[in-house]
């Protein structure tokens, strides 16, 4: 079972199988209100599983959470936003 952490002292969310990374997304802050998703990696063996997306929807709860604002320039993250469309409208910058 796949459990999402974020580790916000190092600026990321990893995707962790049975205590193993299977994916991570990184990120710059923004001041406090703002947040660029930089580089989303996922393991070869979870490609194709929907963990990208996990990660993404992580970052996304997160921010509305917070009151933040995202800009998704890692190209996986900015295609997930565009096929999201309204659904992620709320956080984007």
């Amino acid at each position: 079972m796949i459990t999402i952490v974020h580790e916000a002292a190092n600026h990321r969310f990893v995707a962790v199988d049975a205590g193993k990374i299977a994916a991570e997304m990184t990120y710059s802050p923004l001041g406090d209100d703002r947040f660029i998703i930089d580089h989303t990696d996922v393991d070869a063996a979870y490609g194709g599983q929907g963990v990208g997306y996990q990660l993404v929807d992580a970052a996304v709860a997160h921010a509305r959470a917070n009151g933040m604002k995202i800009l998704p320039l890692c190209p996986f993250a900015a295609s997930v936003f565009k096929k999201k469309g309204d659904e992620y409208a709320d956080v984007r910058f």
